[in-house]
């Protein structure tokens, strides 16, 4: 089932997300829905405050940019109870855009790798080190858990360059192909 992304200026977007016990609740039919409405959205991470639940479960599909970075063919996972244990010194910058904020793209500087702790969609336990786009796709997801969002990163100088824009979204004046749920 295709679920309503939630819009820039939502209050679940900027909640702390909540662990979840393993025995949560049609957690696999949670999980393939997130995964169904990230492919029709036509993106690579989603995060459930997205979809307008404050619990800390991600899904990411890189397979869709597999035809261009075959590194990635097949590589769909769920991300359940994920944590940031450790960043590495290293920065890089690269554009980013957000299924949340339709039509705002920008330049953020996140670390290079970074140490993650999560269940699968098996609930198996993990704790591994995961670098370059994988991180930083990991990173702005779990930002989202964290009630953080990519134009948090910005500098003062971008904020106030895309502050109007912002701002309409949180009235509902944005363009987007897919199913939302704005704050008007």
């Amino acid at each position: 089932m295709i679920l309503p992304m939630y819009i820039f200026g939502q209050p679940v977007l900027r909640k702390v997300a909540e662990d979840i016990p393993t025995d949560y609740p049609n957690l696999k039919e949670l999980i393939d829905n997130m995964f169904e409405t990230l492919r029709k959205a036509e993106g690579v991470g989603l995060a459930a405050p997205q979809v307008g639940l404050p619990i800390r479960v991600v899904v990411i599909d890189l397979d869709c940019i597999s035809e261009d970075e075959p590194q990635f063919k097949g590589y769909f996972k769920a991300f359940i109870n994920g944590h940031i244990i450790e960043e590495s010194e290293e920065q890089s910058d690269f554009e980013e855009g957000c299924l949340s904020v339709p039509g705002i793209h920008e330049k953020v500087r996140r670390p290079e790798k970074v140490r993650i702790q999560y269940l699968d969609a098996d609930l198996q336990a993990h704790d591994e080190w995961v670098d370059g786009f994988v991180a930083r796709v990991i990173q702005h997801e779990f930002d989202h858990l964290e009630g953080k969002m990519f134009v948090d990163h910005l500098t003062p100088f971008r904020k106030q360059i895309i502050k109007k824009k912002l701002l309409a979204m949180t009235k509902g004046k944005y363009q987007c192909s897919y199913k939302t749920k704005a704050n008007h």
